[in-house]
């Protein structure tokens, strides 16, 4: 016994060791995952260490917001989680309102630039607003990522209570019903809030983009209102009616050094010697080369490689590209010339908010030319809201084009059929109205500030990337097609798609292309091109549409059109592998378009791809146009659907590309039908079965509609 002791001690000994260091382990990490979602205090407090720990060069900005509305005297928070600027733009719309309309002091908020853990310190007389888009399927926007991830945690953690039941707060989702998980954001950050004892003010709003996501902003906004007042304590009779208050200063500035003005550059010029990171706030204006896929036909889809070897870009197989867009020259010269800016196009203008304390203190890079400001800033070609058409009927110049702002801006039915359906942006709107008595400043008694105020900042458009990340690290794919078309209401008229219509003016450009078209002009010899190499500005968005890490797990690919785009990376990812000697499951590829000879994308590719993968893989087509009765994927699915079952038993993944509205639900209807034939499942328990694939991550789906 005397001789054991020792070794008992030493036991114990490394029990106690080893327990405390388990311990202390456990204590870094947790403080590690807290600082990752909800910044140090202390260091933001200090300025010495950013949110995410790293070390910063200059004091941050106050991330505690209930601190910030206290210091300024606000009442209202208006954050807002947006991808395109539509959820930013409603928030500001609401703030402005709130401030002018109803006299109460209130701010707009970045989700991402304040430290949410402080939602337990709101006091009881103040209001906090969500302004929540739904991004793909079921996702935070980007700048929402942090708050969503803290929020959604097992056991979300606050500043000084597990509890929020002093926090009042209102919510609007913005989502599209097209999508498997419509407004999910706006509807579990409603529940998580009230779980933990938060009270909503008024009914959760939900705008649905594939309808009218406008008029159901409009429709909860009279419905909130007057609940707002009651919360607040705000008398709504005595609401105020008076003249508009402007929400920037606009100064035309001379002797401007032109080198500090901006002509298009999206994010903060560089500082000499300073190293540049690019991302989503400074886009990489990357080299691009260009080919068009289609054949024999008047229609065009390019496939362009955007060359990012020079920056700091990566990105990985399944994720998508943002290319940052231009306005053509013509809705530029449109509108300059019925608000009377023609001659000031290249005169430089400050744009600065009035109220000093507010948040984003610019609305896009400073100082800018009114040119580049209607080129690259603001989305001049969307249709206008009826909100502004409203907002302009104060300085319409005669009583004929009052009345004809006033009634497209409160009859629905006008506003839709000559506005919305028509696609009609604010240049055009402007002359509908002013009719035959439309010429040059016609409409120069309207402020510039309301401009900037009324359209939204243009917004990068999004594409899933056509390449593999394994096979072409720094050279980024991408398959777009080129988007023009006549409106019902107006068929005389022809609508073009803002970005595919840009790129395909630098295709043309650069490899001396004549169709035949006519497309509007484009600026092609900016900051952003030159005729000696083209460039747009990109920078990478993550996604969650991944092939399995295991490559001999089957995959099923569902992409007609350009919804084939990640799948050429799948494809060509999954055959690289194989030539590597790797082990790699069946490969199973539905690809649909319209003719074989005109729009089969990749065609002189697929065949040498799928040799390699072997004979348990291949591409399976529907062309649509070539019988009398058209087929589409889902038919093609639907008669290899034994095949298909037999991969799904083998643990296979289902991955579909393209239109969220007809052909995603088509396609999801085929794999339920699948499970009732192959399965012996009643219908219930068929869309239990595909809901659970969806749930597991074996049926993803990168969709638009």
């Amino acid at each position: 016994m005397a001789q054991s002791s020792p070794a008992l001690l030493d036991t114990l000994d490394i029990v106690f060791l080893g327990t405390i260091g388990l311990g202390t382990i456990a204590w870094f990490t947790r403080r590690q995952i807290a600082e990752k979602f909800f910044g140090s205090k202390e260091q933001d407090a200090n300025g010495k260490l950013n949110g995410n720990g790293h070390a910063a060069t200059a004091p941050k900005r106050e991330r505690n917001f209930v601190k910030v509305m206290q210091e300024q005297g606000r009442r209202v928070i208006f954050f807002y989680g947006s991808q395109t600027g539509t959820a930013e733009d409603y928030a500001s719309r609401l703030a402005k309102e709130c401030q002018q309309k109803y006299g109460v002091s209130c701010m707009t908020a970045d989700i991402e630039l304040y430290d949410l853990q402080y939602l337990d310190t709101v006091p009881e007389d103040c209001l906090v607003f969500f302004i929540m888009a739904t991004y793909g399927e079921g996702e935070p926007t980007d700048n929402a990522v942090d708050f969503w991830e803290m929020l959604t945690e097992e056991e979300a953690q606050f500043s000084e209570s597990e509890e929020l039941n002093n926090l009042r707060y209102v919510i609007f989702g913005l989502g599209n019903k097209t999508y498997e998980h419509y407004n999910e954001v706006a509807r579990v950050l409603d529940k998580k809030l009230t779980k933990l004892g938060a009270k909503r003010v008024g009914e959760r709003g939900e705008g649905d983009d594939d309808a009218s996501l406008e008029e159901d902003f409009l429709a909860w906004q009279d419905n909130m209102w007057p609940v707002f007042c009651d919360a607040l304590g705000v008398d709504e009779s005595s609401a105020s009616s008076g003249p508009r208050q402007a929400t920037f200063s606009v100064e035309e500035l001379e002797g401007e050094d032109m080198d500090q003005v901006y002509l298009g550059e999206i994010g903060e010029k560089p500082k000499d010697g300073a190293r540049i990171v690019y991302d989503a706030k400074r886009p990489y204006n990357a080299p691009i080369t260009s080919r068009d896929l289609f054949h024999n036909t008047d229609r065009h889809c390019l496939h362009i490689e955007v060359d990012v070897s020079d920056s700091n870009l990566s990105y990985q197989t399944g994720d998508h590209i943002a290319i940052w867009p231009t306005n053509n020259d013509d809705e530029v010269a449109r509108l300059a010339s019925i608000l009377g800016l023609t001659d000031k196009l290249d005169v430089p203008v400050m744009v600065k908010a009035i109220d000093s304390t507010a948040s984003k203190k610019h609305p896009f890079p400073v100082p800018a030319t009114y040119r580049s400001i209607f080129r690259h800033y603001l989305d001049i070609c969307a249709p206008t809201s009826r909100q502004t058409l409203m907002s302009l009927v104060e300085y319409a110049p005669t009583e004929e084009t009052k009345e004809a702002l006033r009634q497209l801006s409160k009859d629905k039915d006008a506003y839709r059929l000559k506005v919305g359906e028509a696609v009609r942006n604010l240049g055009e709107v402007l002359e509908l109205v002013a009719g035959a008595e439309a010429r040059p400043g016609f409409f120069n008694t309207v402020p510039f500030d309301l401009i900037v105020e009324s359209i939204s900042r243009l917004q990068p458009r999004y594409y899933s990337i056509s390449s593999s990340a394994k096979e072409s690290p720094k050279t980024v794919a991408v398959t777009a097609v080129t988007l023009t078309y006549n409106p019902d209401p107006t068929p005389e008229r022809t609508v073009y798609g803002v970005n595919t219509n840009y790129l395909w003016q630098i295709h043309a450009a650069a490899n001396k292309v004549e169709d035949g078209q006519t497309y509007p002009k484009y600026d092609l010899a900016g900051p952003r091109n030159t005729l000696q190499g083209s460039k747009v500005p990109v920078h990478i968005r993550r996604s969650q549409f991944k092939l399995p890490r295991n490559p001999t797990i089957p995959v099923i690919m569902v992409g007609p059109g350009t919804g084939v785009a990640p799948f050429r990376g799948f494809v060509r990812e999954r055959a690289l592998q194989k030539a590597e000697g790797k082990p790699v499951g069946p490969t199973l590829l539905f690809f649909g378009c319209r003719n074989s000879e005109q729009d089969f994308l990749y065609s002189e590719e697929w065949p040498e791809l799928f040799e390699t993968l072997g004979e348990e893989s291949r591409i399976i087509t529907a062309f649509s146009r070539e019988t009398d009765k058209k087929v589409y994927v889902q038919h093609r699915l639907q008669e290899n659907g034994q095949e298909v079952w037999k991969l799904l038993q083998a643990n296979g993944s289902i991955f579909v590309c393209g239109d969220a509205k007809n052909m995603a639900r088509d396609v999801q209807q085929t794999f339920i039908n699948f499970a009732i034939e192959f399965g012996g499942m009643t219908e219930d328990k068929a869309h239990d079965y595909v809901k659970n694939l969806r749930n597991s991550g074996r049926y993803q789906e990168d969709v638009w509609s």
